[in-house]
């Protein structure tokens, strides 16, 4: 069964694997020195999570150095390629609903709880009880203004550039694929690599924002609901588009080496999928948390 090859038929199962297990470890250190560091252990959660961050590192290489080997070796057939692909759009499934929780929470706070405290609504009282002349405005840094004051940043400047940004950047990586397909490996290189520069660039000028909304406008994350659920979403977006864009270069290493044919790249395409898929959730975050 480990032996068998793409043309054979038989669907192949690798054999017993070190990596699972490494991967929990890495997991479980990462884990316990994030909470160990939100609960003021400094010294030894700071210790345990780059330990953690190590070991996940250590395993990430391996892991996928490993598929990425079987595969060159012609070990997966059209059975595994399906598979791969249903992994993949599961995979991305399970990030919609993990951004739909996050503008589920922001939904509810601004149309429910903003106006709740604020006394709208048949039979709540909360504002004459405990929150007294609260003004149920958006944004807002909850009553008593215990957030503190803060500006909001505009949509029409960076984060407009951003959008941009990430729109073009899903037009480079679709040539890239385009170039992919009819064999134009010079094209490839030249679009991959424009794709992972653009993504450079909306990191920087999201890295430039949050130092901006931190030092000049007072916005962080104790800044109330507004500001707890603002980073909550443009920090997990950012942090997706760190990952992609490092896939995108381990794709643009294995493009130069000559891995993938116009009929076989499936790699690829996954990368591609998950890059379009933090474009269109930008999308969202541009109008619902900038624009609105």
């Amino acid at each position: 069964m480990g032996q068998a090859t793409a043309t054979s038929g038989v669907y192949y199962v690798p054999h017993g694997s070190v990596w699972p297990i490494v991967g929990s470890v890495a997991l479980f250190f990462l884990m316990s020195g994030a909470a160990a560091l939100l609960n003021g252990a400094s010294g030894m959660g700071a210790l345990k999570f780059w330990l953690g961050f190590a070991i996940l590192t250590f395993m990430l290489f391996g892991w996928f150095g490993a598929v990425i080997k079987e595969s060159q070796q012609g070990l997966y057939n059209s059975q595994v390629d399906v598979s791969f692909r249903m992994g993949m759009v599961w995979f991305i499934f399970s990030e919609v609903m993990f951004f739909a929780a996050f503008f589920g929470a922001l939904y509810y706070a601004r149309i429910f709880s903003v106006p709740w405290l604020g006394g709208e609504g048949d039979g709540f009282s909360t504002n004459h009880l405990l929150h007294q002349g609260y003004e149920a405005a958006w944004p807002t840094n909850g009553p008593g203004s215990l957030g503190g004051y803060f500006e909001t940043i505009p949509a029409w400047g960076i984060p407009l550039l951003n959008t941009l940004i990430l729109l073009v950047s899903g037009l480079t990586i679709t040539l890239a694929h385009w170039a992919l397909k009819v064999g134009k490996r010079g094209a490839l290189i030249f679009w991959m690599s424009a794709t992972i520069v653009l993504g450079i660039i909306f990191l920087y000028w999201q890295a430039y924002e949050y130092i901006h909304a931190y030092r000049d406008l007072g916005l962080t994350l104790g800044s109330g609901i507004y500001g707890s659920t603002f980073f909550m979403l443009t920090g997990f977006h950012g942090l997706h588009v760190t990952l992609g864009t490092i896939m995108l270069i381990v794709i643009l290493f294995r493009c130069i080496a000559g891995h993938f044919t116009k009929d076989n790249h499936f790699a690829f395409e996954a990368v591609a999928w998950y890059w379009h898929f933090v474009d269109v959730v930008w999308l969202g975050l541009f109008v619902f948390v900038y624009v609105l």
